[in-house]
């Protein structure tokens, strides 16, 4: 018998074979699968090469969307916060499709247990709505209608070479050193 021949043999031996057999063979399938030495499963941790790749490319991601979106452009934003003069709305449609791509992604993390590079989530400890909270979250927005520049962008647009990002950052940075020694 040529070997073509033996293999449709044993196909068709195989296929009419009792349902013993073929659990049997499945069995033995299976038993040869689970053999198999396997990659790390996903959401047991990973090593910090893993996650500090992971945060580049979402960093460069970020940073991508808030240049396509003209977020790093001061004016830009100034001309979105000014609702009395010339507003231009354009960024709402970054702001919609922020919401939901979020609203996308917050779905699908609550179906995991775990993340994908570490073994459990890490929500915040705190989840009041407190004075530090709102006295902080009203800073952040004077500093934004005034600047035009929020941490993400004014990061990113330190690589357009913006003049204004590098009167920017110190003063950012020398707030948040301020605000930790604060406690």
């Amino acid at each position: 018998m040529s070997p073509p021949d033996r293999v449709e043999g044993e196909v068709h031996a195989a296929l009419h074979a009792g349902p013993a057999v073929n659990a049997a063979a499945r069995a033995s399938v299976d038993a040869s699968l689970d053999a198999r030495p396997r990659l790390q499963p996903r959401g047991t941790g990973a090593g910090p090469l893993s996650r500090g790749l992971a945060a580049l490319v979402a960093g460069l991601v970020f940073g991508l969307g808030l240049s396509m979106a003209q977020m790093v452009d001061p004016r830009k934003v100034l001309a979105f916060l000014d609702l009395a003069g010339a507003w231009d709305a354009s960024l709402l449609f970054v702001l919609g499709a922020a919401v939901m791509v979020s609203g996308a992604g917050f779905a699908l993390l609550r179906r995991r247990q775990a993340p994908l590079l570490d073994s459990a989530f890490h929500p915040p400890a705190a989840s009041a709505l407190d004075a530090p909270l709102v006295a902080g979250s009203a800073l952040f927005g004077i500093g934004w209608g005034l600047a035009g520049y929020c941490p993400g962008p004014a990061i990113a647009s330190l690589g357009f070479g913006n003049a204004e990002a590098l009167w920017f950052l110190p003063a950012m940075l020398a707030g948040m050193a301020l605000r930790r020694r604060a406690g």
